[in-house]
């Protein structure tokens, strides 16, 4: 800065203002500044910046899986957001690793970001606390929190499992399947009672079953409809609720396509994320949205808020409504 101070024959304190404050500097002496800044190929220091303010103007974002388009709309709700309140947003993918996700934690911390939104799958309390003891806010999505440890941005994750089976109740099926794995993510646990309390409302007439994919990927997706393929008709279900729409169009696969068991004719298919190739499946799939980009728009609210009150700011919890999206997979 005193290069660029020397170079444009003003003081130090003028380069801060252009930098900061331009208001504050005639229009001419601001050009003749960022003339010199650009002639010396001049960047400004923020990590230096960050040791006298304590922060900087942005927000990481640790995300658990940026192929899941429900992340994706988060990060999109989030950065649009951040923009509005002058922040920048910073993005990590921990791909469901722990280990990334504490990294990432701990690296937005050292950078001084002005706080981190995080969407993990499995409790962070841990991660939290640790860079909440360092003035770090933190505001968490699609995961409840313990109490008073931080803000946080839900989905109504046991009415997503309750619309997928109440749709399929209200179609007229009766023998229900709901296909599942990772039940340590709570996301998944609380769809599952939301299948389970749809079925019960629903009384003797409709049973459910409850298929471990064992993971929920596409290839975990293939293997179950596989599995259904070589059952007898009276083994089949005639209703699938899916716990991810990957899993779901990898089952729609096996089943429409490969092995000619037509959806939704025999078997109709609900998934519970409604992401970005549901309506690109062979069957387009009929599944219950999550608002994202909302989340994520809220999230850097609550953040935000946090930062401007400090001390007097009081955890909140919001919790949005997920909406049924019918397509081809099972129709009205």
């Amino acid at each position: 800065m005193q290069d660029v101070a020397d170079a444009a024959g003003v003081s130090l304190g003028t380069v801060s203002n252009v930098l900061n404050h331009p208001a504050k500097v005639s229009p001419a002496t601001a050009e003749r500044v960022r003339e010199a800044i650009s002639r010396l190929g001049f960047v400004r220091n923020d990590a230096a910046r960050s040791l006298v303010s304590g922060s900087t103007k942005s927000v990481g974002m640790v995300l658990a899986d940026i192929e899941n388009s429900l992340f994706i709309d988060m990060a999109h709700g989030a950065q649009e957001a951040a923009r509005a309140a002058g922040q920048h947003l910073l993005l990590a993918n921990t791909a469901c690793d722990m280990k990334l996700q504490d990294d990432y934690l701990d690296l937005f911390d050292e950078s001084r970001v002005t706080g981190v939104l995080l969407a993990p799958m499995e409790d962070s309390t841990a991660g939290i606390a640790r860079i909440r003891s360092h003035g770090r806010q933190v505001v968490l999505l699609n995961y409840a929190p313990r109490p008073g440890t931080c803000c946080s941005v839900l989905v109504n994750n046991e009415h997503v499992g309750y619309l997928a089976a109440r749709h399929l109740i209200d179609t007229g099926r009766t023998r229900l399947a709901f296909v599942v794995a990772h039940d340590d993510y709570q996301p998944v646990r609380d769809r599952r009672r939301g299948v389970r309390a749809a079925v019960e409302e629903a009384g003797g007439g409709v049973t459910l079953e409850e298929i471990d994919s064992v993971g929920l990927t596409a290839s975990h997706g293939h293997v179950v409809g596989r599995d259904l393929a070589r059952r007898t008709s009276r083994d089949l279900p005639d209703g699938l609720i899916v716990v991810t729409d990957e899993l779901a169009n990898a089952i729609i696969h096996e089943l429409h396509t490969v092995t000619g068991i037509r959806v939704p004719e025999r078997v109709a298919i609900v998934g519970c994320e409604n992401n970005r190739a549901a309506g690109a499946a062979a069957v387009p799939l009929t599944a219950v949205d999550m608002p994202g980009r909302m989340m994520g728009q809220e999230a850097i609210r609550l953040l935000m808020d946090e930062v401007s009150v400090g001390k007097q700011h009081r955890h909140a919890t919001v919790v949005l409504e997920p909406e049924l999206i019918v397509r081809a997979s099972a129709p009205l």
